[in-house]
């Protein structure tokens, strides 16, 4: 993966934790760069970004610790989503808020425009989104 590429992501990583940077914005970079989906894995605090020519690139997410809920709660997903969307949370509160919810990760597929949270024992609750603003 070419410099250029390496260095949108690592700048859309570091704003997502620092709070500021939106879902939209991440989104329509990476789209720019040809980024078809990534991964955020909790458990982990990593982001997996895919290209569509196999190349990809783990990005650490250091995220404040806390345990993950043993139950998934949809609801409490989304609600935390709406929250996003509005503009009322940022990316380190939605963390710990979906982590609270039971969520341990989700997948953005940016090409199929839509996110899918999903909790230990394989629940899910997806959200489809609109066209990434221009960067």
């Amino acid at each position: 993966m070419n410099e250029d590429k390496v260095a949108v992501i690592q700048e859309c990583s570091a704003r997502s934790l620092g709070g500021d940077i939106s879902f939209g914005q991440v989104v329509g970079k990476l789209m720019s760069i040809g980024v078809e989906r990534y991964h955020a894995d909790y458990t982990r605090s990593e982001n997996t970004y895919y290209l569509p020519t196999g190349e990809t690139l783990v990005v650490a997410m250091p995220h404040s610790p806390q345990p993950i809920a043993k139950t998934f709660n949809p609801a409490e997903v989304e609600a935390s989503v709406r929250q996003a969307q509005r503009g009322e949370i940022v990316y380190p509160q939605f963390l710990q808020q979906t982590m609270s919810a039971g969520c341990v990760g989700y997948f953005v597929q940016i090409t199929g425009r839509c996110v899918q949270y999903f909790g230990r024992n394989g629940e899910m609750h997806v959200e489809m989104f609109p066209s990434a603003p221009k960067t």
